[in-house]
This record gives structure tokens, C-alpha cells and sequence, in this order.
């Protein structure tokens, strides 16, 4: 009977030990989420049955178009995840892998958890309050804004809320739209001075924007690589950095002039 050499040994352990390596790496437990393509909502009209932006302390306008939040769905936070699961998502356009702790805020329980994704989109409603009424001009004690989007958490929709509110009270300033009658979408983070930041998962909020209807998008501009990789068509993105930015955009672009591009 014919015997192994050293190397021929040598070998077949090494490829036993990998071979077990990668089954229980397949099989391992890994610190990221599952993500794909969310709900939207016009923050100009209602969801679920609810206004989204309510007004009172000054006069309010009628708008067209739509002003669309975006957002991605994840797996809870508590889901286990494995190498299987990432493989698919890696070869399915519409789902994506991400660190788990870009989606959701690290550490705690779950309930912890959702506490904490609840009070990032309170404190992005503060932030977009703050930014739209010092835009305009506008007293916070003599203003008063009511923000509600159910069932949606963290703070990408700042840039959109700010939008809404500067759209519902004053408009495009000479009588018309900020959207120009056009369903624009788009993500990001805002401050209270109109600084935009950026968000996660913006490949998968431009499939939800387009899938309902969406023409333009709204992307902050240290995104564009993310936004442009797989950009839907008939999807133009017009990339922003501040508040003034954006509205700039969204007025050349109703006046058929050159916009900013990625």
C-alpha cells in the first residue's frame, strides 16, 4: 500500500485545517446588517395618514410636487448574520452589506437601541427646525414646527425636512415651488447652520427614490462616488454641501440652468 510523503502529509493537513477554517467562518456570527432599498415619503404631504410637516405662527402655502425622504430597511439589530448571507447580498443589486455599527448606534439592547436611532432623527428634526427658520428669518418662539414621519429612525432626512419647511412657508420666493412641480428625492444630514452630511446606503435610497417615481436626487457631495456607482437611470443627481447650496440647485435647475453634478 502506498504511503504519504512529508509534503504530501504536510498537505493534506493544511488543506484540512482551511477547509475547517472557512466552514466555521461560513457558520461564525458577523458584526453587519443586511440592507436593501426603504420606504419614501413626501415630506410635503402625509404618511401613514399623518401630516409630516405642520405649521403654525405664520402663513402657509399650497405646494406641488414632492419633496421625497428616502430611507434603506435593515435587519434588527439582534439578527445573526452569516458568510452566506453577506455572498447573496454581494451579488443582488438590490441588497447590500454594511458594518452593523453604520446602521445602527453601537452597543446596548435592542429597545437601547431603537431608543438611541429615535433620538438621532429628534435631534435631525431640531437641527432641520433650527436651519429652515434661520433661513427665513423666522422666530422659533413665534414658529412653531411639528415633524412626524412614523416608524422611521436616524437623521438622514434633515436635508429634506429643512426643504419642506422652507417650501411650505415661502416656496422658491417668487410665488412658485422649490421643486418646480417635479418629485425630487434625497438624503443627508443637516445641522443648524445648514451644513449637510453625509449618510449611509445611498446606492439602495436611489433604487426606493426612482422605484416611486423620483427624477432628481439630492446627495451630499462626499457621496457622489457611492451615488454615481450605481445610479438608476432616469435618476439626476445634483450633489449639495449646505443648505444654500441646495436651494441654489433646485432654483437653476427650475430655470433650465446648469445644476452641479457629481
Amino acid at each position: 500500500m502506498p504511503t504519504l510523503s512529508r509534503r504530501s502529509l504536510t498537505l493534506a493537513v493544511c488543506a484540512a485545517v482551511v477547509a475547517a477554517t472557512l466552514a466555521v467562518a461560513a457558520f461564525a456570527p458577523l458584526p453587519v446588517s443586511i440592507v436593501q432599498p426603504g420606504l419614501t415619503a413626501n415630506v410635503l404631504g402625509s404618511n401613514a395618514g399623518t401630516q409630516v410637516i405642520t405649521i403654525s405662527g405664520t402663513p402657509v402655502r399650497a405646494t406641488s410636487g414632492q419633496l421625497r425622504m428616502v430611507t434603506i430597511q435593515a435587519t434588527s439589530p439582534d439578527t445573526t448574520v452569516h458568510f452566506i448571507d453577506v455572498a447573496r447580498a454581494w451579488f443582488n443589486t438590490k441588497e447590500a452589506a454594511m458594518p452593523r455599527d453604520s446602521v445602527y448606534p453601537s452597543g446596548g439592547s435592542v429597545k437601547e437601541i431603537e431608543k438611541a436611532n429615535l433620538k438621532e432623527m429628534t435631534d435631525s428634526q431640531e437641527a432641520a427646525t433650527t436651519a429652515a427658520l434661520s433661513h427665513l428669518g423666522l422666530s422659533p418662539q413665534k414658529v412653531k414646527v411639528d415633524l412626524r414621519l412614523a416608524d422611521v429612525g436616524g437623521p438622514s432626512a434633515g436635508l429634506l425636512f429643512t426643504l419642506g419647511i422652507i417650501d411650505k412657508i415661502q416656496g422658491n420666493g417668487h410665488g412658485g415651488d422649490l421643486t418646480g412641480g417635479r418629485n425630487i428625492a434625497g438624503t443627508g444630514t443637516i445641522d443648524g447652520k445648514g451644513n449637510v452630511g453625509a449618510v449611509g446606503g445611498v446606492p439602495l435610497k436611489e433604487l426606493a427614490a426612482r422605484k416611486d417615481g423620483a427624477t432628481v436626487f439630492l446627495v451630499p457631495r462626499a457621496e457622489c462616488s457611492d451615488a454615481t456607482a450605481q445610479l438608476p437611470g432616469g435618476l439626476r443627481l445634483i450633489p449639495v454641501e449646505t443648505l444654500d447650496g441646495a436651494l441654489a440647485a433646485l432654483s437653476a435647475l427650475d430655470a433650465g440652468k446648469k445644476t452641479p453634478t457629481c
